[in-house]
């Protein structure tokens, strides 16, 4: 096995409700409701496919004092811990604190006075809730547009200095910044430069990554080349797609660099001629069949001998193609053959039996310990 060379940059560790980001949690997913907030049913709703799917933390976008107390009530009704997006209204900042926000998301900058500020500052201190400063490409101040002529890494990093230096002066440092661009070069650049400069941990992110595809693309090759540098400490897939679609691409992601196990690492073929079924429809069916599976597992599937044996042996679950029965690898040895129509069913009825015995043996553990 190899040993995973990613050393983690050293943060502070601050908590969202009963998330700890930072320092030695794990890195966690971010996603965000893009239905409207007053909406309570809907937004919950939404909420709880995105807990269902892995997601750590939600943010939700409370643009006004109706929003505050639909936040509220939403609240009430989910146990995932809430980030509450507010720009400009000091006021509704204060309001969610006291409706149960777990953080809130602003700019120090422009929520205008310092004694608004200082307000906002002191709901959070009362509360006992973090924040995220959130520095955006797209909407940096007015000097700093003029003073670099477009958003550049020292742009991104001048402005969120400002914010920190802010926080500082109230003696607040409960909170996690994050310098996002839609351009991959500035977004890694950005990063790189904060994390020189605080030890707070930072929020990673490319901003209006774009749709489904194009976007999981960019939020792979800026987030991935970032995660690797050990660089980030939460994370949210920005995308035109459904908030659920970004938690399952931002597990996909820490999944690829062994930074966090989320339900099944499949392991498949691109199929070519030699494949004794087809792996494309295969691998359809099991992604969809299996997608509830949290327990982290590791399940190859290959079409044909060549390549088959050896990823199996890898492998808790190994199907190694052939007609009209398959070669069923279990834990690295060789187990039993399927039927080779069948994959599908007799793939997830594997996989359904060996969480059960992790899950027992897991309980059975905790047993022994507490006992």
């Amino acid at each position: 096995m190899i040993e995973n060379p990613i050393k983690r940059r050293p943060t502070r560790k601050i908590r969202v409700g009963s998330v700890y980001v930072g320092g030695d949690a794990p890195i966690s997913i971010q996603s965000m409701t893009n239905t409207e907030t007053c909406d309570v049913a809907a937004t919950v709703a939404q909420i709880q496919r995105c807990a269902d799917a892995g997601a750590d933390i939600m943010r939700v976008s409370v643009p006004s004092m109706e929003a505050a107390e639909a936040f509220g009530e939403i609240r009430k009704r989910v146990q995932v811990p809430l980030v509450a997006d507010i720009h400009f209204d000091y006021k509704i900042a204060l309001r969610v604190a006291d409706l149960g926000a777990d953080c809130l998301r602003i700019n120090p900058g422009n929520i205008g006075s310092e004694a608004k500020i200082r307000e906002v500052v002191a709901a959070a201190k009362h509360h006992d809730i973090s924040m995220r400063i959130g520095v955006n490409a797209g909407s940096l101040e007015k000097d700093l547009q003029k003073k670099y002529g477009e958003p550049t890494g020292a742009a991104l990093l001048e402005s969120a200095l400002r914010h920190i230096d802010i926080l500082d002066r109230l003696d607040y440092h409960e909170f996690k910044v994050s310098v996002k661009a839609s351009n991959v070069f500035l977004t890694m650049d950005a990063y790189r430069l904060l994390s020189k400069e605080i030890d707070n941990p930072l929020h990673l992110g490319v901003t209006e990554a774009g749709i489904y595809r194009t976007g999981t693309v960019k939020s792979a090759i800026a987030l991935g080349g970032l995660l690797m540098e050990g660089i980030g400490d939460t994370m949210r897939i920005s995308l035109a797609a459904e908030p659920e679609d970004e938690v399952k691409i931002g597990f996909d992601i820490l999944k690829s660099l062994g930074l966090r196990s989320n339900g099944i690492n499949f392991i498949a073929c691109p199929s070519c001629s030699r494949q004794e079924f087809n792996v494309i429809k295969v691998m359809q069916s099991l992604e969809e069949r299996l997608e509830d599976i949290r327990t982290p597992m590791d399940v190859s599937v290959i079409g044909c001998k060549v390549n088959g044996p050896g990823e199996a042996k890898e492998a808790d679950i190994g199907v190694v193609g052939a007609a009209p029965r398959s070669l069923v690898y279990r834990n690295g040895e060789k187990s039993h053959l399927i039927d080779t129509n069948q994959l599908v069913d007799e793939i997830e009825t594997m996989v359904r039996q060996r969480v059960k015995e992790l899950e027992e043996a897991k309980s059975k553990e905790i047993i022994r310990s507490s006992s």
